[in-house]
């Protein structure tokens, strides 16, 4: 009887060891994430992860870079799931067999910010004639140039601008000679124009969260072309056997669940909301 109650003594108390050991591992589970500079530096990831780690158990490590460093993180198989703001460019990832689909999840927008004085005279809603206007009275400005997301649609609306050849990019040259390139996330970019009373094209997120705005301001905003989307996708498990693609699709599915939605849409500063969900499953 005593060896019987022995035995069982032992199995009960290696059941709890083996359940112990499984709780810890499921606790321990973590994904990669290759994402933008303005996902976590908008404070949004810090509201938003927590809550994925509560429906989940997953904690998930950031890596916050430009879209296209993102983007080529992900394709060395360095990122379990990749969450950026340039829509073509994801697309382009899907075509190239790097992840199955793209889901939309969330958008914002684009402003031109610059010294409340604005001595180029760009206040309005038209960032193109707006950039014109810089280009024009060599005022300077503070470009990423570092491929991310931000810098890709800066590109896009110097293009729209007609100062360089038709169909090719602007050069630098001809967006006046205050243009820089910092090559610097957002957070950063701002800072160096806070510093020199240069403009700066921002995404709205990061620009809510900055605190050191000297005598910057919101000088264009509303224009349709300024429209930001973000996208998310699960790094193809078929390229790259050893990531947690199962991890990083429960992510996936959460974040464009009810669930994830509505706490993108309630994560706000001073009472604004920065995020806008629109998933569609």
């Amino acid at each position: 009887m005593k060896l019987f109650n022995l035995s069982k003594g032992l199995v009960s108390n290696f059941g709890a060891v083996v359940l112990a050991a499984s709780a810890l591992a499921a606790h321990a589970e973590t994904l990669t994430m290759a994402s933008t500079t303005s996902t976590e530096q908008s404070g949004l990831f810090s509201h938003l992860l927590p809550a994925f780690k509560q429906a989940s158990g997953i904690d998930i490590k950031v890596v916050a870079v430009g879209t296209g460093q993102a983007i080529d993180m992900a394709k060395r198989g360095d990122a379990d799931v990749l969450f950026v703001h340039d829509t073509a460019a994801e697309e382009k990832f899907v075509t190239e067999g790097f992840a199955a689909k793209r889901f939309p999840v969330m958008y914002n927008d684009f402003v031109l910010v610059g010294p409340k004085t604005d001595p180029a005279g760009v206040k309005g809603q038209d960032i193109v004639a707006a950039l014109k206007k810089i280009a024009a009275a060599n005022a300077p400005f503070v470009s990423r140039g570092d491929k991310s997301g931000t810098d890709a649609a800066e590109r896009r609306l110097w293009a729209q601008t007609g100062i360089g050849e038709a169909g090719q990019p602007v050069p630098n040259d001809k967006k006046g000679t205050g243009y820089k390139e910092c090559g610097c996330g957002m957070g950063p970019a701002l800072n160096i124009a806070a510093s020199s009373g240069a403009y700066v094209l921002a995404d709205r997120g990061t620009w809510l969260s900055f605190k050191n705005r000297a005598e910057l301001a919101v000088l264009v905003e509303g224009d349709k072309r300024l429209f930001n989307q973000y996208g998310v996708m699960v790094v193809s498990p078929s390229k790259f056997p050893n990531l947690n693609s199962a991890g990083a699709q429960k992510f996936v599915d959460w974040v464009i669940s009810p669930a994830g939605q509505s706490t993108i849409a309630a994560y706000k500063i001073g009472g604004e909301q920065l995020f806008f969900p629109n998933a569609n499953p």
